[in-house]
């Protein structure tokens, strides 16, 4: 009567998804503040000043059946024109209006991308840690999904890994750098190692395998850090981009697809593109957002306040023993349980009402992932349960 394996995705929500709803149901118990909630990737900065302007403005000065109305289907032209502006000029492409396609945030992306791509018997990859949707989204298409291993000390990726784990069946791998949960960026001297991997196994299979990059995290870095514009390196890149995190507005689901104008068939992918959107029921993302977001390019949320919390927190944990993994970028902390099990030492860590992730899902164990986009004054009134956390291992 129903899809058993849609049931099974219904019946076992993500570890993340089920322990955010745990966190309000115990804040509803116990209050909001005795809480210490780090679960869920959700941008606790304001948006830009700019994006309430250009929304008021919107409301105020544009037709409202227009404003409301339907776009073309990959999205209002002239909303990617300027997208296709911006990243032609802060990235050095050529792309054109026609090489991007708006999307419903980064999963549609990811989604759409997917389903363009995948024919019977084709395998997607993508490096461990990662986010624990994309096993979903590859199967959901038809493929069949693999990892591949990362330095345990930097997890920078395992180029030779990932010569071995390639195959002539390999349509895609998905990088996502910044990384969730990691934190890592990957450098410019392993991205350029990945790229001449993918097109030796590429010559050698015949077909190119396809490089996605998954950027909902790309502005946010500290210290100076270099994300590299995969585009520039690999032909065969497609980037699935959300503003989400760099504008804070998750809830408002906004984001695009570009396919490279230098990939093999570049006009049939953006096709299929047009064409997995379609069946997937994806066209015409959000009318009113497309148009704040088309104002709103190359802005971000104060990137400084996730900085001073990493600062605040990752010291603080070193401190009480914790070994924790330095982020470069995104807004999550990585740290090794001081037991085998990340599970057990997750549901330890309630006891303090700390909420952690482990770290099974995201294809590595021994690990919980902390979000620390949340209030400064939550991290700091966190600290004392980190703390007697750390010395209940005896830390």
């Amino acid at each position: 009567m129903i899809n058993q394996k849609m049931y099974q995705l219904g019946a076992s929500p993500s570890k993340i998804r089920d322990l955010f709803e745990y966190g309000n149901r115990r804040k509803a118990e116990i209050g909001a503040d005795k809480v210490y909630d780090f679960s869920i990737g959700n941008p606790s900065v304001e948006p830009p000043v700019k994006v309430r302007e250009v929304i008021e403005d919107l409301l105020a000065n544009t037709n409202a059946v227009s404003l409301h109305g339907y776009t073309s289907a990959p999205g209002d032209p002239a909303v990617r024109e300027a997208i296709c502006n911006y990243v032609n000029r802060t990235h050095g492409t050529s792309l054109t209006k026609d090489n991007f396609y708006m999307t419903c945030g980064a999963a549609a992306s990811l989604e759409i991308s997917l389903r363009a791509l995948c024919e019977e018997g084709d395998e997607f990859l993508t490096f461990a840690p990662f986010f624990p949707e994309y096993r979903v989204f590859a199967e959901a298409a038809g493929g069949s999904f693999d990892t591949v291993l990362c330095d345990p000390e930097s997890f920078q990726p395992d180029i030779e890994d990932l010569r071995n784990k390639l195959s002539k069946n390999t349509k895609a791998i998905i990088v996502n750098s910044p990384n969730n949960p990691s934190g890592a960026v990957i450098s410019e001297e392993n991205v350029v190692k990945l790229c001449d991997v993918l097109r030796e196994k590429s010559a050698e299979y015949g077909h190119p395998i396809i490089l996605i990059a998954d950027e909902p995290y790309r502005e946010l870095v500290y210290d100076d850090v270099k994300v590299p514009f995969l585009m520039n390196y690999y032909n065969d890149t497609i980037v699935c981009y959300s503003y989400s995190k760099s504008l804070s507005l998750p809830g408002e689901r906004i984001g695009y697809i570009a396919v490279s104008d230098k990939m093999t068939d570049s006009k049939d992918v953006f096709l299929a593109v047009c064409g997995a959107g379609r069946s997937l029921g994806y066209v015409c993302a959000p009318s009113l957002m497309q148009r704040v977001v088309a104002q709103c390019q190359g802005m971000t949320s104060d990137v400084s306040v996730y900085k001073e919390n990493r600062d605040i927190l990752a010291n603080a944990l070193r401190e009480y023993g914790f070994t924790v993994v330095q982020p470069d970028g995104a807004f999550y902390l990585f740290v090794k349980a001081p037991e085998p099990d990340a599970e057990k030492f997750a549901e330890k860590a309630k006891e303090f009402e700390l909420l952690l992730v482990p770290s099974d899902s995201f294809g590595v164990p021994g690990y919980v992932r902390i979000s620390y986009c949340v209030s400064t004054e939550m991290i700091k009134n966190s600290l004392p349960a980190f703390e007697k956390l750390a010395e209940s291992y005896g830390l």
